[in-house]
């Protein structure tokens, strides 16, 4: 199954600051993932678009195998690089490359809204063997601050409809389609600590952003230097961090 042309094009060209900007995952996130899916030695988890491994790294220390799957070639590249410890495969959520019942448990780092949430629940129950669980985790920006809102300003008019995970929407397939149930489910501060470029890559990491032609790219590329150079460095970016874990039926 293809995955959407903003997406594919948009993750291809921004790889390499997708690597460089984007925040990882609060210790106390990652080690509740790895209780709630009862990740360690002898079991299996599934990292589903993976991107460039920013959760995948956070899973190899558990003990669990680690095997994550992801669409986008550039994407990929960073990922084999950066977690060795995983093994790497193409595919999408909609179609996993994977036999039934074959992991124990599945996560999803900020990406669950760009699926198409039906048939990848479906996939995901397939593989997962009875007893498995799955989980999912995004970093959303505290937009009240004045720095988010300031970057909010630059970014939102090329959002359109891209698909986002803070309307809610990715709920319905889930928690409506009786394959799986909720568990459990978290909330923790973070903040990621940035210098003026990393700044800079973590906001032309945007799918939408990336994928702009170059000339508008350029546009929003100097509109953020100047917001960073406003803020001075080291520049506070604030998040929730929200994970939610769900039991297969």
């Amino acid at each position: 199954m293809s995955i959407r042309d903003e997406a594919a094009r948009g993750f291809q060209h921004g790889a390499e600051a997708y690597e460089r900007g984007r925040p990882g995952y609060p210790p106390e996130a990652v080690k509740w993932l790895w209780r709630e899916l009862r990740l360690g030695p002898g079991r299996t988890v599934l990292d589903v678009a993976a991107g460039t491994g920013k959760l995948t790294r956070e899973l190899v220390p558990s003990g669990a195998a680690v095997v994550a799957v992801e669409p986008v070639a550039g994407m990929m590249a960073v990922l084999e690089q950066v977690v060795p410890g995983a093994t790497a495969l193409s595919g999408t959520a909609e179609a996993l490359p994977l036999s039934d019942q074959s992991v124990d448990a599945i996560t999803v780092a900020q990406a669950f809204h760009w699926f198409d949430g039906p048939a990848a629940v479906v996939e995901f129950h397939r593989v997962l063997r009875p007893g498995g669980r799955f989980g999912l985790i995004w970093n959303r920006r505290n937009v009240d601050e004045p720095i988010h809102r300031a970057v909010r300003e630059i970014i939102e008019p090329y959002h359109r409809d891209s698909p986002s995970h803070y309307r809610g929407e990715w709920r319905r397939p889930v928690e409506d389609g009786g394959l799986f149930a909720a568990a459990s489910h978290i909330e923790v501060p973070s903040e990621q600590v940035l210098g003026a470029d990393s700044f800079v890559d973590r906001f032309n990491s945007i799918s939408y952003i990336a994928a702009l032609p170059e000339a508008e790219r350029a546009s929003v590329t100097e509109r953020l230097r100047a917001v960073a150079s406003q803020a001075g460095e080291p520049i506070r970016l604030g998040y929730t961090t929200e994970a939610y874990v769900y039991d297969r039926a």
